[in-house]
């Protein structure tokens, strides 16, 4: 089973997201590289004498065994960025995580927006989220949120009352129902869109998690709005990550009053777009929204693709930007060889696109 050895190596002490993905792009599968002798793991950049020794000793085999089990009994899968169904816009992110949990329906390329915010919103929050969810919804654009209480969950109901996909990124494992009382709307999330997790099952909420998850957040959006956000608020991460990713942001205005707003309110005085209707939002947005108010979005059909991991090392890069081959060949590592090849083998899968003068870029 091939995800014994995605869970082996993932479980190894020291082997990050970024260690992780050198080793596939050396030996293009983890059970080749949990099978590699020393000198050979010694030659890849990131792994230390040891992460060797880890691998040699084994010990990661009883938790991929268990990892599987569970797995097996949760309801969910595993979807690894060789997927086809692996989002492409977490890409552009700097650690994108090499395997998620997933339950319901993931895409890897869809148009959404992200809704955060407080867990303790006021009525007011609570009604404007659910309105501004609902209304892109219909718009055909996913709502993407965290599944917390407050502005979270009222983003989540919102987009499913107007009969749109919603995207719940988890902070714990995904066979971990939290709040617990938002059991029915995890089911209900995972029915009509999907429950995301990079945490192994049984993962507890721990508040260190959450960081880690709005990054996911953001990356597989394409803007963050934030409703109702104090100066301390985990919501102001993901627009920081949001910045980070080159996402835009957006914030509802709060009463002036309120500490509760006072966080969201300084993201509109330090650049982020102040939405009081929908059409702030689409009109920043991909398609053909703009000038055309009242209508539909158009989104245009996405290729759905897989990767090897070598792929997915060249289009990492390209989905950060542009690039020269020979600065695609210094920055994988690969050899020049190896980068024409992936270069030939994601043009012929719709991935990437040839520029002039040997640059490439990620197709539209």
């Amino acid at each position: 089973m091939e995800e014994f050895y995605w869970f082996g190596l993932k479980a190894v002490p020291g082997v990050g997201n970024v260690t992780f993905r050198r080793l596939l792009e050396r030996f293009d599968a983890p059970g080749a590289a949990l099978a590699a002798s020393p000198k050979e793991l010694g030659g890849v950049r990131g792994v230390t004498p040891a992460v060797v020794e880890a691998i040699r000793e084994g010990v990661w085999k009883r938790f991929a065994d268990e990892e599987c089990r569970r797995l097996a009994g949760s309801g969910a899968r595993l979807v690894t960025f060789t997927s086809a169904d692996y989002p492409k816009t977490l890409f552009e992110i700097p650690d994108p995580p090499p395997l998620l949990y997933v339950r319901g329906e993931l895409r890897s390329n869809e148009l959404a927006v992200a809704v955060v915010g407080s867990r303790r919103a006021t009525s007011y929050g609570l009604l404007t989220t659910g309105r501004l969810a609902g209304a892109l919804a219909g718009h055909g654009v996913a709502v993407i949120s965290g599944m917390a209480r407050g502005v979270d969950t009222e983003a989540h109901k919102g987009a499913i009352r107007a009969g749109g996909r919603t995207i719940g990124v988890l902070g714990c494992g995904i066979d971990k129902v939290y709040p617990p009382e938002n059991r029915k709307l995890f089911d209900a999330v995972s029915e009509t869109g999907c429950l995301v997790s990079e945490f192994p099952l049984g993962t507890l909420p721990l508040a260190e998690n959450f960081p880690r998850r709005n990054r996911i957040i953001s990356g597989l959006s394409r803007g963050v709005l934030v409703v109702e956000a104090s100066e301390k608020s985990g919501s102001l991460i993901t627009a920081q990550y949001a910045l980070d990713h080159g996402r835009d942001v957006f914030a509802v205005p709060g009463n002036i009053s309120f500490s509760a707003c006072r966080g969201s309110n300084n993201l509109i005085k330090q650049g982020a777009k102040l939405v009081d209707c929908v059409e702030d939002i689409l009109e920043e947005l991909p398609g053909s929204f703009a000038g055309n108010r009242g209508c539909a979005l158009e989104q245009t059909a996405a290729h759905t693709f897989s990767l090897t991991p070598k792929e997915a090392a060249v289009y990492e890069l390209l989905a950060r930007s542009s690039l020269h081959i020979d600065d695609i060949i210094v920055q994988t590592e690969l050899t020049a060889g190896e980068v024409s090849s992936m270069l030939l083998h994601l043009e012929l899968k719709g991935a990437v696109t040839p520029l002039p003068g040997k640059h490439f870029a990620v197709a539209a």
